[in-house]
C-alpha cells in the first residue's frame, strides 16, 4: 500500500474511530453541559497540542515566505496583476454564487416554517441561554463590526498593515500576505543582488514544507482526539430534532457547490478532472473537516495542492494563503440559509418577518460582501451572521416604519448548538474553493 493511501486510511479510521469513541465511551446524557465539557476537554487539549498547534506554529512563517518565493518566481509585476485580477473575480463569483444557491435552497425547504410552536418556545429559551452564556455568541460579539461597512475597514487595515511584526503575532494573514507580496516585488525589481535572498527564501519554504509533511503523518492521532472530543461533549443526538431540516439545508447547499458547483467550473476553467482532483486532495478535505479551521488546514492545503494537486508554486503560493481569509464560499452560503431559516422561524408568531424579494436581495449582497470583507476577524461567521440580521432589520425599517419588528441578535444562539459539524463541513467547502481557485490560475501562473 501506497503511503498516501495509508496515511488516508489511518485518517478515516480515526474519523470513525472517534465519532464512536465520543458517543459510547465519553458522551453521558444524563450528565449536565459543564460535566460534558470537563470530560471531553483532555481529549480537546491532547488533539490541539498534538495536531492542531503544530500546524498553527506553521501557518504564519508559511505563509510570508511561500507568498515571497510565488511573487518572486512570477517576476513581471504586470503578470501578478493579471493573477491577483482573476483570483479575486474568481473569489467573487463563486461567494456570491454560493449565497444564491444557499437562498434557493432555504426557500425551497422551507426548513423555519417546519418547526412547531413547542419547538419553537423551546428553542428560544435554549437560544437565549446559548447566546448570554459566559463565553456564549454575546462575547464574540463584543467589539467587533456591526455593518458592511466596519468590516472593510477591517480589511482595508489588513491590506496596509501600519505593524506588520504586529500582525504576525496578532495572526493576521491578510497582513502578512500584502507584507509578503510587497517583499516580494522588491526583490524582484532589485533584480541580481537580491538573488542570494531569493534562492534563501526558497530554501526556508522547501524546510517548511518538509515539516508540514511531518505534521500529516500526525493527523490519525490528532483527528481521534478532536473528533472523538466534540462528540463526547455535544452527543450524535444534537444533530437530530426541531433543527434538522435546517442543518439539511446548509448540508445539501455545501454538497452541491462542493460536488457540482465548484467541479464545473474547474472543469471549464481548469481543463481537468475536476474528481480526481477532489480524490487527490482528500487529505486537506479530511484535515480541514476534523479542525473546523481554515487557518489550522492552510499548512496542508499549501502542501497538497503542490505535491498531488498538480498547481503551480506560483498559483499555489498566491491564491491559497490569500483565499484563507477572502474566499469563504462555505460561510457565506451558510449565512444565508441560517439568517433566512431564522427569520423564517420568527415569521410564524409576527409576519413582518416574512422577507421578500428585495430583502432576499440585501442578504445576497450583505452576505456576499460580509464574508469578503470579514477576513482576519476572530468569530468570523457569528460576526458576518450579526451584519446581515442587521442589514435586514434596517430593511424592515424601511418598509414598515421606524416600529417595525426586529430580530434580535440573541436568535444565533437558537443555531449555535449544532454549528460544529456544519462548521466542519462548510471550512471543507471553504478550503477547497482555495484549492480549486490555485488549479485554476495554474493555467495563467505555470511554473
Amino acid at each position: 500500500m501506497k503511503k498516501e493511501t495509508l496515511l488516508t486510511v489511518l485518517i478515516l479510521a480515526g474519523l470513525v474511530l472517534g465519532v464512536l469513541f465520543g458517543q459510547y465511551l465519553l458522551f453521558d446524557p444524563a450528565a449536565t453541559a459543564e460535566a460534558q465539557q470537563q470530560i471531553a476537554r483532555p481529549y480537546q487539549t491532547a488533539g490541539n497540542f498534538l495536531f492542531i498547534r503544530p500546524l498553527q506554529m506553521l501557518i504564519i512563517p508559511l505563509v510570508f515566505v511561500a507568498v515571497v518565493s510565488g511573487v518572486c518566481a512570477i517576476g513581471n509585476p504586470s503578470k501578478l496583476g493579471l493573477v491577483g485580477g482573476a483570483t479575486l473575480t474568481y473569489y467573487l463569483a463563486t461567494t456570491l454564487i454560493a449565497v444564491v444557491l444557499g437562498l434557493v435552497l432555504v426557500n425551497v425547504i422551507k426548513p423555519g416554517a417546519a418547526v412547531s410552536q413547542d419547538d419553537f418556545s423551546k428553542l428560544q429559551m435554549a437560544g437565549r441561554g446559548d447566546f448570554e452564556a459566559k463565553g456564549g455568541v454575546s462575547e464574540k460579539l463584543t467589539g467587533r463590526p456591526e455593518d458592511v461597512g466596519g468590516s472593510f475597514l477591517n480589511l482595508l487595515e489588513s491590506f496596509v498593515p501600519n505593524n506588520p511584526l504586529r500582525s504576525a503575532v496578532n495572526g493576521d494573514i491578510l497582513a502578512v500576505v500584502m507584507f509578503a507580496i510587497f517583499i516580494g516585488l522588491a526583490l524582484v525589481l532589485t533584480g541580481p543582488p537580491a538573488k542570494p535572498v531569493i534562492e534563501v527564501i526558497d530554501g526556508l519554504f522547501a524546510a517548511l514544507i518538509k515539516i508540514v509533511m511531518w505534521i500529516i503523518w500526525l493527523a490519525p492521532i490528532g483527528v481521534f482526539l478532536l473528533v472523538a472530543a466534540k462528540v463526547g461533549e455535544k452527543g450524535l443526538a444534537k444533530l437530530i430534532g426541531p433543527l434538522a431540516l435546517y442543518m439539511l439545508a446548509v448540508l445539501a447547499g455545501l454538497a452541491i457547490h462542493l460536488f457540482v458547483i465548484l467541479p464545473v467550473i474547474l472543469a471549464v476553467l481548469g481543463r481537468c478532472n475536476p474528481y480526481r482532483f477532489l480524490w487527490d486532495l482528500r487529505k486537506v478535505i479530511l484535515t480541514a473537516f476534523s479542525t473546523a479551521s481554515s487557518n489550522a488546514t492552510l499548512p496542508v492545503t499549501i502542501e497538497e495542492c503542490q505535491t498531488v494537486g498538480r498547481c503551480s508554486r506560483r498559483a499555489t503560493s498566491f491564491v491559497v494563503p490569500l483565499g484563507s481569509t477572502v474566499n469563504m464560499n462555505g460561510t457565506a452560503l451558510y449565512e444565508a440559509v441560517a439568517v433566512s431559516f431564522l427569520f423564517q422561524l420568527f415569521a410564524q408568531t409576527n409576519p413582518q418577518f416574512h422577507l421578500t424579494l428585495s430583502q432576499q436581495l440585501v442578504i445576497l449582497v450583505t452576505a456576499t460582501l460580509a464574508a469578503i470583507g470579514a477576513a482576519g476577524i476572530p468569530a468570523a461567521g457569528l460576526v458576518t451572521m450579526a451584519i446581515v440580521i442587521g442589514a435586514v432589520n434596517t430593511s424592515l425599517k424601511a418598509l414598515h416604519g421606524p416600529d417595525a419588528a426586529q430580530l434580535p441578535l440573541w436568535t444565533i444562539g437558537i443555531i449555535v448548538g449544532v454549528d460544529r459539524v456544519l462548521d466542519m463541513c462548510r471550512t471543507v467547502v471553504n478550503v477547497m474553493g482555495d484549492a480549486i481557485g490555485a488549479r485554476i490560475i495554474t493555467r495563467i501562473a505555470p511554473d
